[in-house]
């Protein structure tokens, strides 16, 4: 029988990445198998993410004409690698080209088992001052370590009964058996990821019609942005086939009343989701503590609760720790950076 997961052991799976100024002799362990992406700006070297030895590898075994034009520079005695290493000589629709063949090629070669879950959306990547740098292919932002960005939302409606001692009751989908990542989990009502030059609402808008088949004019009036979620996650073979991959994310939060009696309900549409159940707090704790839920999603609810007071400083032992690691600070550039 499996252990029950405490919050800080749901919380610590997500946020994995060892925290350098806390555990220096782990983050520095770990930072053995990766090298440093960095980008080139008129002002120096800034880190935007990490690569693993073996994309490292790839890299270099690229053909030469596409390494000539990827402007590649690695440097194994500071482990860092560059990219566009004179990125000024040419254009963000350039650059996102060339990342594009490479990744393509990568693709055809089979050289990563994360490329299968190839879905034809360009996912962006910032340099310091949040400007875009380049887009790449969804599926093979994990090979870079750059920051992903996404959309969760938690849908709920309140009902006073014996069952809960709350009045809140979320509705829990259940991942379809068949998706590439996390089959059969439990997730949140809604969540996505956020294509290049898409706004975090219409994201979770159009997420919500493909997946709930909640109404546009329902999520306009009622859908509230209620907070971000940074974290830095290890993939596992969950993750779509590639293991020990560095995913920093940052999510937009969002909660949705619905009404309680039941005229508007989130139902299957796309395939995503197999099945919606209405849940209370108490099986959803009981759901967690099993390891029902995909992990960041689980992290996203904790959360939830928190805002709504289910969890306290009097009644969570490791209330802080939710609250900071749930909210971690990611030095790479992008959106998420006050």
């Amino acid at each position: 029988m499996a252990p029950r997961l405490s919050t800080l052991d749901l919380v610590a799976k997500v946020d994995a990445f060892p925290y350098e100024e806390r555990d220096p002799e782990a983050y520095h362990q770990i930072m053995k198998s990766f090298y440093t992406f960095v980008w080139e700006d008129k002002q120096g070297q800034v880190p935007i993410g990490y690569m693993k030895l073996d994309v490292v590898d790839a890299l270099n075994n690229a053909p030469a004409n596409l390494k000539e034009q990827l402007g590649m520079h690695i440097n194994v005695f500071n482990r860092t690698v560059v990219l566009f290493h004179n990125a000024l000589d040419k254009t963000y629709e350039e650059r996102t080209q060339i990342v594009g063949e490479l990744t393509t090629l990568w693709r055809e070669q089979k050289t990563f088992p994360i490329l299968k879950s190839w879905r034809n959306e360009l996912w962006p990547v910032y340099g310091r001052n949040k400007e875009l740098v380049f887009s790449m292919e969804r599926a093979a932002m994990g090979l870079f370590g750059t920051t992903r960005y996404g959309v969760h939302m938690n849908a709920f409606i309140r009902r006073q009964d014996a069952s809960s001692k709350y009045d809140l009751r979320i509705w829990v989908p259940r991942r379809s058996s068949t998706k590439s990542t996390y089959p059969s989990m439990l997730d949140n009502a809604v969540a996505g990821g956020l294509m290049t030059n898409e706004d975090p609402f219409e994201c979770v808008i159009r997420e919500a019609d493909e997946e709930a088949s909640l109404p546009e004019q329902v999520m306009r009036k009622n859908a509230k942005e209620v907070c971000t979620i940074t974290y830095i996650y290890i993939t596992d073979e969950r993750a779509g086939g590639e293991a020990g991959l560095i995913y920093p994310e940052c999510q937009w939060i969002y909660d949705l009343e619905l009404p309680a009696d039941g005229s508007v309900v989130p139902e299957p549409k796309d395939g995503e989701v197999e099945s919606f159940s209405l849940r209370t707090v108490e099986e959803i704790q009981e759901q967690l503590a099993q390891g029902l839920w995909k992990p960041n999603c689980a992290v996203v609810m904790l959360d939830f609760f928190l805002r709504h007071g289910i969890y306290t400083p009097e009644n969570e032992p490791h209330y802080d720790a939710l609250r900071d690691r749930a909210h971690r600070h990611i030095a790479f550039p992008g959106p998420h950076q006050a």
